[in-house]
């Protein structure tokens, strides 16, 4: 069938909507026609650094409506509301207990660009092959995904407040509930108040943790993080001094720090800023760390990696729906909304701060 899709033809080209072509779902796909796309850093770096081979129909925080299922599909039927995710194999040791983020074949199934089969999806009116991202190209009009991707949610919500569910705030939240598991009355930092960062705010906040502090640049992010339960903030831009200023608020240091910015010098001073056996967990896209192995091993500090949240979609999601029909993870309170024709200006708003989770509404 014929749709639209967000297209990066090459590295340092623009996204542009493109008519594409797309085939019709296999034995173990689904066909969904799309509500709303959420844009989160990760399809920056899809479009920036190649994560997907170029060509690439970016988008990978999705939620619509099933239009037909394959002939192995039992669990989904047409009509249903959906949200999509990460692809995973679903029988690799790691997914059979329970750890699909982890899955032996995720960077195949999620980066690769190719079914599990070997095959493309998405093709260009000319013939071409086009990459998938994540398995299922969300920022389309419509997307055909593994069964593995798609996630049933409650037909009484509105799907747009749903998108950004399946990687962004899957990723922040499980990373403080499946990773973390702070002890009642633990300190926490949370580096980065972006839809990621944020999203771990709403979920440690679940927690009563004694100070929940949230670092950022931008004051308007942080005046969110405020709102959300960070009990203090930090404008790394208006302090020479991080771990000092931090240990002012606990003076033994934190027991935990999430950072989501990947950006090594301040990776560093969250190290630096924790107490003694403390953990620090990378979520971010980060580079090169200059670490000394005494900054680690000499108080027992342990540096984790962690990866959309160590979620098995299918359960967490849901999770997650209720607590936001509950008004305990208020996620549509980070959300700007944009037309599809104004996906570039999505894309601009987002890169430059004025935003935090822009979310695409497909008509």
């Amino acid at each position: 069938m014929n749709i639209k899709s967000v297209v990066v033809e090459e590295k340092d080209a623009p996204i542009e909507v493109k008519d594409v072509v797309l085939d019709s779902p296999k034995a173990n796909e689904v066909l969904i026609k799309t509500v709303a796309t959420g844009i989160c850093h990760t399809d920056i770096a899809g479009r920036d650094m190649g994560m997907s081979p170029y060509p690439v129909a970016l988008g990978h925080e999705g939620s619509g409506i099933v239009e037909q299922v394959g002939d192995n599909i039992t669990t989904i039927k047409p009509g249903d509301h959906v949200v999509v995710s990460f692809s995973y194999c679903g029988h690799c040791s790691h997914c059979l207990s329970g750890h699909p983020a982890q899955c032996e074949h995720l960077n195949e199934l999620c980066f690769g660009g190719k079914n599990y089969d070997g095959t493309h999806r998405l093709h260009f009116k000319d013939g071409r092959d086009l990459s998938t991202f994540f398995g299922q190209s969300s920022l389309s009009n419509y997307i055909v995904a593994d069964e593995h991707n798609v996630v049933k949610v409650d037909p009484n919500i509105e799907l747009k407040y749903l998108a950004p569910l399946g990687c962004g705030f899957l990723t922040g939240s499980g990373t403080i509930i499946n990773g973390v598991k702070p002890e009642f009355g633990s300190s926490i930092i949370i580096a980065g108040a972006g839809g990621v960062g944020l999203a771990a705010v709403m979920a440690a906040n679940l927690y009563n943790p004694e100070h929940l502090i949230v670092l950022d640049r931008n004051d308007s992010k942080l005046k969110m993080a405020k709102e959300l339960g960070a009990t203090d903030v930090i404008n790394t831009n208006n302090t020479d001094d991080i771990v000092s200023t931090i240990r002012e608020i606990v003076p033994k240091g934190p027991e935990y720090a999430v950072d989501t910015t990947g950006y090594a010098p301040l990776i560093k001073e969250q190290l630096a800023s924790l107490t003694t056996a403390g953990k620090l967990y990378i979520i971010g896209i980060a580079g090169p760390l200059n670490l000394s192995g005494m900054d680690i091993m000499g108080d027992s500090k342990q540096i984790i990696g962690l990866i959309e949240g160590d979620a098995i979609p299918q359960l967490f999601i849901n999770k997650l729906v209720s607590y936001y029909k509950k008004g305990k993870f208020p996620l549509d309170k980070l959300m700007s909304f944009y037309k599809f024709s104004d996906v570039k200006q999505a894309f601009a708003d987002f890169e430059s701060g004025k935003i935090i989770k822009p979310v695409i509404l497909f008509d």
